[in-house]
């Protein structure tokens, strides 16, 4: 299926090197893994539609699939200014700053998310995890536990994600970033943890 679409954009192109059927083409690629192809379609298109943001969002795409963080934190940067309102390239923003550990920068991107997308009630719990420093709720039983920074710690929080406390888990691996936004090990727990929160509401909900 998707060789037949690559062949009629392919032969589309071919009759009309400058049609914006780039975009659709260099996304085709990226999904079948020829990444390198999309970015070098995408780039090319782009100096002719420099201001087609689906262009800019499949390239961001492609140069992530290749692990290039910095190009695709670039790319997504100009589609918000060109459109303030792009939902898509505020959701990657912030996915990207949260991963690097920018929380600032990631809970701002999200505030963008909710206010475009009220439904987004995801978005809108984590910005407000994000905003909170990892301060615990009055729901959790480790709350008097966590006031202490002793325990804001990769290890205790990596216990916590053991035992299935998956929002304590977050919150401790969010003060730990807090300290030292540079901290793999703090990065890659929230990324679990939140992982775990989402799989866990989604179950919830088809029950």
């Amino acid at each position: 299926m998707a060789a037949g679409a690559i062949r009629r954009y392919e032969e589309r192109l071919a009759k009309d090197p400058t049609s914006p059927a780039f975009a659709p083409l260099a996304d085709l690629y990226r999904k079948v893994g020829r990444n390198g192809d999309a970015i070098a379609l995408c780039r090319d298109g782009l100096r002719r539609y420099p201001t087609y943001a689906t262009a800019r969002l499949i390239l961001a795409k492609a140069y992530l699939s290749e692990g290039n963080q910095e190009d695709a934190l670039a790319e997504l940067n100009q589609v918000v200014a060109q459109s303030p309102n792009d939902l898509q390239a505020h959701r990657m923003l912030a996915d990207l700053h949260r991963r690097g550990g920018d929380l600032d920068r990631a809970a701002r991107h999200l505030d963008r998310v909710v206010a475009l997308d009220p439904a987004d009630r995801e978005a809108a719990r984590l910005r407000d995890l994000l905003v909170s420093g990892g301060a615990m709720g009055e729901g959790s039983g480790l709350r008097k536990i966590l006031e202490d920074d002793t325990f804001a710690t990769v290890s205790f929080g990596t216990i916590c994600l053991e035992q299935g406390l998956l929002d304590e888990a977050a919150a401790i691996f969010l003060r730990v970033l807090k300290r030292d936004p540079g901290n793999r090990g703090a990065r890659d727990g929230l990324d679990e943890a939140l992982g775990g929160r989402g799989r866990k509401r989604a179950a919830a909900v088809k029950e």
